[in-house]
């Protein structure tokens, strides 16, 4: 038996199909992946994450200690709520996580981190936080919700209290706020892993039960990971331990934007990533478009003419372009076509940036 999240029942109860992901026991599906996938496109899908740490870090020097922890620049956030996509880098420059940071105020910021990595990530950042005297507070009593899809921010908010709903509704994209009206340690943002507009809620194990009840009644479809992994690569989104883990680089991973050099901050990683940058990236993550019959999955050859091989990092079938798309780490000068090697015959695709669909819209040529 794995870990269980306070939803457990819920999903037991709703005939999900039950799997070990990173060691706790969560829904893959409902029935129908390919329901729950268009779900979320085209109106509103909600996914038990609680899996995921909270983390809060609190002291005077904390947005310090995050400017050095962290390769994208906390410097930016400066109102609050605000929220940072960043990379937390080992020494050699490769991605030990990928999380997001909240500002809540000049001496509290909150980070999520991914469940695979949590441990790992908190003991990580606890062996760095004394120097700056810095308190760390993993919040494992709370539970998160995402509601994701075009309907979502506002079946989601008409179910809050009304101040907590107009606050919700007015924060722009990647932005949170405390929910005071709906009791403490409630707390929502406008950010999502699924290329969709919607919340993610934050809130105290014990009343997720209650609030995801009310979704389901207000017509919110349940999903579970299966989708959660289409929806997010149809977004050009990158999964950890697949397109970036301690042993690539954000230069190689498609997560260059979020390295910020500037103001010479002296962030853990920096200097192997200024080395592999003056040295030449010789891999990049690139999407592809299979353009003959089949299915790209990860760990499938890539092969480029002149230059070698590189390899799928995720694949799957799009259920929204309706075509197999991926990404893979490809040799920097890898040019607009190139064959995958899919159960021995060498199928043609087409390499394209990424995001594959975003906002409900194809954003690649078909």
């Amino acid at each position: 038996m794995g870990l269980r999240t306070p939803l457990y029942a819920r999903h037991v109860a709703l005939g999900a199909r039950m799997v070990d992901f990173g060691g706790w026991d969560m829904p893959l599906h409902y029935g129908s992946q390919l329901e729950e996938h268009h779900a979320v496109r085209r109106s509103a899908g909600m996914f038990d994450v609680s899996h995921m740490r909270v983390v809060d870090l609190e002291g005077a020097r904390t947005r310090e200690f995050l400017s050095e922890l962290l390769a994208n620049d906390v410097g930016a956030l400066v109102a609050p709520g605000k929220a940072l996509y960043s990379c937390m880098l080992n020494e050699a420059g490769g991605v030990l996580d990928d999380l997001i940071v909240y500002y809540r105020d000049a001496a509290h910021f909150r980070l999520v981190v991914n469940a695979g990595t949590a441990d790992t990530d908190v003991a990580w950042i606890r062996a760095r936080a004394p120097a700056f005297t810095v308190v760390v507070r993993e919040r494992r009593e709370l539970a998160l919700i995402a509601v994701q899809g075009p309907q979502a921010r506002a079946q989601a908010a008409a179910l809050l209290p009304a101040p907590d709903g107009v606050a919700a509704l007015a924060l722009p994209r990647f932005a949170g706020c405390a929910l005071p009206a709906s009791g403490p340690d409630h707390f929502i943002a406008r950010t999502g892993y699924t290329g969709e507009d919607g919340f993610e809620l934050m809130l105290p194990a014990e009343r997720a039960v209650p609030f995801w009840d009310a979704l389901l009644a207000a017509g919110v479809r349940p999903c579970g990971l299966g989708a959660r992994d289409t929806l997010r690569l149809e977004a050009g989104m990158n999964l950890y331990g697949h397109d970036m883990d301690a042993h690539t680089t954000p230069l190689e991973s498609g997560l260059d934007w979020t390295v910020a050099f500037g103001a010479g901050r002296a962030f853990v990683g920096r200097a192997a990533l200024e080395a592999q940058r003056a040295a030449g990236v010789k891999r990049r993550l690139v999407g592809l478009v299979l353009e003959d019959k089949g299915v790209l999955r990860d760990q499938q050859r890539v092969l480029v003419a002149g230059l070698g091989a590189g390899e799928v990092t995720s694949g799957s079938w799009s259920p929204t372009l309706e075509r197999s798309i991926a990404l893979a780490r490809v040799p920097a000068a890898t040019p607009a076509r190139v064959q995958v090697e899919v159960r021995g015959r060498l199928l043609e695709a087409r390499v394209v940036k990424p995001p594959f669909v975003r906002d409900g819209r194809a954003r690649v040529a078909l």
